[in-house]
Formats: structure tokens, C-alpha cells, sequence
């Protein structure tokens, strides 16, 4: 992985989570700029999957399990496509919450891939 783009990545999710909490409190139901939020991250997200497909073929190899690593990618990235259709369906002010706790989820995934591409030894 790279650290910048995690660095992207996590910041992307952070806010979206933060903005999607805060707007569900509020009483907000999914919005444009609720999914919107989500719909970025899970580009960033889409964009990692290249980016795990090409850095060990450009010197960038793993040092942690890599079955353990693509879990992580593949659920991080079916996480907010779960939660996205949920609110779709179900318009309410939770599912803009919910939003927001698989937003933070996939933060906490992220930096959890981090640390199995950067530091662990396997």
C-alpha cells in the first residue's frame, strides 16, 4: 500500500462517516451528499484494489498474510455497497447513521490493511 493514499483514504471515510453520524442525528434522511460521501469512498476504495493488484509486481510486495489483506479489501468495499443499499431502501434518519458507522468501519479497515501490507512480518 501506499502511504499517502491511505492517508486519502482514511481521511475520505473519516469525514464521510463523521458527516453521514452527524446528519442522521439530525434527523436527515440519505441524501445526495450523505451517498455521495460513501459513493467517493468507495472509489478510493475500487482504486486500492488496482493499486494491491499492481504494487507487488512493482516492488511493493506485502510483508504481512495477503489472504488476510484482500478479506479486509474485498469486505471493506462490499461493507459500503451493503450500507448505501440499505439507506436506498429504508429512508430514514438510522440508515444515514448506519451509513456513517460503515464509513468509520471501513477507516478502522483501512489502517487495519495498512498495517498488514507495511508491518507485519510473515
Amino acid at each position: 500500500m501506499i502511504l499517502w493514499y491511505t492517508y486519502v483514504e482514511l481521511i475520505a471515510a473519516v469525514a464521510a462517516g463523521l458527516l453521514c453520524v452527524i446528519a442522521g442525528l439530525a434527523g436527515r434522511r440519505p441524501s445526495d451528499l450523505t451517498v455521495g460521501s460513501l459513493a467517493l469512498v468507495e472509489l478510493l476504495l475500487l482504486a486500492q484494489i488496482v493499486i494491491a493488484i499492481i504494487a507487488p509486481f512493482v516492488g511493493n510486495p506485502p510483508t504481512g498474510s495477503l489472504l488476510e489483506f484482500w478479506v479486509y479489501l474485498v469486505s471493506a468495499a462490499l461493507l459500503l455497497i451493503g450500507a448505501v443499499g440499505w439507506a436506498l431502501l429504508e429512508r430514514s434518519r438510522w440508515s444515514t447513521v448506519i451509513m456513517g458507522i460503515a464509513a468509520l468501519s471501513v477507516a478502522v479497515m483501512v489502517w487495519r490493511m495498512h498495517v498488514i501490507w507495511t508491518v507485519q512480518v510473515a
